[in-house]
C-alpha cells in the first residue's frame, strides 16, 4: 500500500489579492521545475494541511496549494461573524485559481481535488479546459439537492443516529424540517452563545463521519472554535445556495472536459458524499478511470483511497 511522501516545506508562499478585500494564501513545494499540480481542498472552508503536500512526489512535482477564500490562512477569516461571504462563490474561487495560475507563470497544471474540491476542480476544468493537463477527483460531490439532503437532512441519520442527535441538538424540533436554513440563521448570529454551539455541532458531525473508523485527531480538529465557525459558515453558505450553479451542471457539461485524462477515486462506504454521485460521474464519463475502494469511507487518509491517489499521481508524474 502506498502512503504519504515524507514531510516537505514550501519554498515559496504568499497572499494573493483577489479583490473585495480578500487575500488568498498560497504555497509551492517540491521541484520548481517539476510537473505543476494544484491541490484543491474540501469543505468548502476546510483549508489545506501539511499532509496535503505529501500526496505528491516532491522530486517530480511542483506542488501548489492554496486556502480558498475566508478559510485556512486566507484573509479575512470567516471565524469573524462580521466577515461577509457575499464575494465567496464557486465562480469567485474558479477565478482565484486562474489568477493564481497566472501569478505563478504556469501554463497547464494537474488539478487534484477531493470532496468539495472535486466539485471545484470540475467547475474550474469546465471553465478553463485548456489549462488542465489531468484531473484527479476523490469523494465526488456535485451539491445536488439529493446529496445535500442525504447528509444534512435525512439519510446519514439512519447510519449514525447517536451522532445525529448531537448534530441537531442546537436546532429546536419545530425547525428541523429545514436544517440548512435553521443552521444558517444560527451560524450567522452575532451572539457567540448561539453561533458557537451550532458551528461545533455542524463541524463535529462531519469530522465524526468522514472516516470508516472514528479518527480522534480529525474530530478534535473539527472541534476547534475558529475552525468550526469558519468551516460551518462557509459550507452552509454554499449549500443554502446550491453551490451557486444550476442543478446537475457539473455532470451535464462533461463534454467540455472529456478529452482530459481523469481518475476518479471513491470510497464504497463514504457517508458524506455517497458513491451514487461518483457512479453518476462514471456513467457520464466512462473514459475516465474509476476506482471504487471497497473498504473506505470519505477521507483522503483512508488507506485504500490514499494508496490509489498516490499511485495515480505517480503515474501522471511520468506522463
Amino acid at each position: 500500500m502506498r502512503t504519504l511522501y515524507p514531510p516537505v516545506e514550501p519554498y515559496d508562499s504568499g497572499l494573493l489579492d483577489v479583490g473585495h478585500g480578500n487575500q488568498v494564501y498560497w504555497e509551492v513545494c517540491g521541484d520548481p521545475g517539476g510537473k505543476p499540480v494544484v491541490m484543491v481542498h474540501g469543505g468548502p472552508g476546510g483549508g489545506c494541511t501539511t499532509d496535503h503536500r505529501r500526496q505528491f512526489d516532491p522530486e517530480a512535482y511542483r506542488i501548489v496549494l492554496f486556502d480558498q477564500r475566508n478559510c485556512g490562512r486566507s484573509r479575512p477569516h470567516a471565524s469573524d461573524p462580521a466577515v461577509s461571504l457575499e464575494h465567496n462563490t464557486t465562480w469567485h474561487l474558479v477565478a482565484d485559481m486562474e489568477r493564481l495560475r497566472e501569478h505563478l507563470g504556469i501554463g497547464r497544471w494537474q488539478v487534484f481535488g477531493g470532496s468539495w474540491g472535486s466539485a471545484l476542480a470540475l467547475a474550474y476544468a469546465q471553465t478553463h479546459s485548456d489549462r488542465v493537463s489531468e484531473l484527479v477527483l476523490r469523494g465526488i460531490f456535485t451539491l445536488r439537492p439529493l446529496e445535500l439532503r442525504w447528509f444534512y437532512q435525512e439519510g446519514a441519520s439512519l447510519v449514525f443516529p447517536d451522532l445525529w442527535e448531537s448534530y441537531v441538538a442546537p436546532i429546536p424540533e419545530d425547525e428541523r424540517g429545514d436544517l440548512l436554513t435553521a443552521f444558517h440563521a444560527r451560524l450567522n448570529d452575532p451572539d457567540p452563545e448561539v453561533r458557537l454551539p451550532a458551528a461545533r455541532a455542524w463541524s463535529v458531525w462531519e469530522g465524526s463521519t468522514i472516516t470508516l473508523r472514528p479518527n480522534p485527531k480529525i474530530i478534535a480538529s473539527h472541534s476547534d472554535d475558529d475552525y468550526a465557525v469558519a468551516f460551518s459558515r462557509i459550507e452552509n453558505h454554499y449549500f443554502v445556495n446550491n453551490g451557486f450553479f444550476e442543478e446537475g451542471r457539473l455532470l451535464r457539461d462533461i463534454d467540455t472536459i472529456r478529452h482530459i485524462p481523469c481518475v476518479i477515486v471513491q470510497g464504497r462506504y463514504d457517508m458524506c458524499t455517497p458513491a451514487r454521485t461518483a457512479w453518476d460521474l462514471h456513467r457520464a464519463w466512462p473514459e475516465a478511470a474509476f476506482h471504487l475502494i471497497g473498504d473506505a469511507g470519505h477521507a483522503y487518509s483512508e488507506p485504500g483511497i490514499l494508496d490509489r491517489l498516490i499511485q495515480t499521481t505517480d503515474h501522471f508524474a511520468r506522463r
